[in-house]
């Protein structure tokens, strides 16, 4: 569709006829995602204010369907975890491009790297990072505002470095690992974690609480406390679809503390395009 067709298609959003302007705008959802730049020109230049409403509208639906669509596409890729980030950022902020993040992400790499000891025991690379994680770069539990939609966007942490503990949590593993570190993300009911396994030696750190080491057998401890039986899933590694299915609970519960229902829809809809159909259920 040329520009000439698109111009008139928008002329139209003016219909007061319901009918009618149902059909104009499905046929403008029906062009996808790259209509999006032609509809924000249009709004930027609309002095209607009905009309500009329903632009954003529109925008807004091809923003949310072209997401879900990249979300599923994510599944079924290699689910990279920040990229997996950034697509959940993007609900919030569509312009939001994955570059700035992987930018954002050095410059936190770079700064433990300044100070990091390749040789050292494992407990003490963990301390390393924590002083440059916690102590040099501020970052740190959002205690204040814990359900701020805003810690759940990889993006806003990266920013206010503060967040919940998924979110950091993924930071911290997302530059231990480009610092060689095998650390990774653990499910724990209530409260995600990170474990550091290898050959030699397996424990876990609660970046929540400032990098914070334990053992098994806190886990054991805090289990018991919920009166939980234990299970594989509580001590070892999850899938990256997994942590970024969590942001997206979380998501939800932040929208609905917020008293948002469209939003808490939405976000069930991403996260529908991710989970399997048992889970849906």
């Amino acid at each position: 569709m040329d520009d000439k067709e698109l111009r008139a298609l928008v002329s139209l959003l003016d219909e007061e006829d319901q009918e009618v302007l149902t059909h104009v705008e499905n046929k403008i959802i029906s062009l996808g995602g790259t209509v999006i730049p032609y509809l924000e020109q249009q709004w930027e230049t609309q002095f209607n204010p009905v009309v500009q409403r329903r632009l954003e509208d529109l925008i807004h639906t091809l923003q949310f369907d072209t997401l879900r669509e990249r979300l599923s596409k994510w599944k079924e890729g290699d689910m990279d975890l920040l990229e997996g980030m950034w697509l959940v950022a993007t609900y919030q902020y569509p312009d939001l491009e994955l570059e700035k993040l992987r930018n954002d992400l050095e410059q936190v790499y770079y700064e433990a790297w300044l100070e990091f000891k390749p040789e050292a025991h494992p407990f003490d690379k963990i301390r390393l990072l924590n002083s440059v994680f916690f102590s040099k770069l501020k970052f740190g539990a959002n205690t204040k505002n814990f359900h701020s939609p805003g810690n759940n966007m990889i993006n806003v942490v990266l920013e206010t470095k503060k967040g919940n503990p998924t979110s950091l949590c993924i930071i911290y593993m997302l530059v231990a690992q480009k610092l060689k570190l095998p650390v990774m993300g653990v499910n724990l009911p209530n409260l995600y974690i990170l474990v550091y396994k290898s050959e030699e030696t397996q424990f876990y750190i609660n970046v929540f609480n400032r990098g914070l080491i334990f053992s098994k057998s806190d886990i054991d401890n805090y289990l018991g406390h919920l009166n939980l039986a234990p299970k594989d899933a509580y001590y070892e590694p999850c899938e990256n679809l997994e942590t970024v299915k969590r942001v997206m609970r979380s998501l939800i519960i932040s929208f609905e503390k917020l008293g948002d229902p469209q939003k808490v829809e939405e976000v069930k809809l991403l996260l529908n395009s991710i989970s399997d159909q048992w889970e849906r259920m």
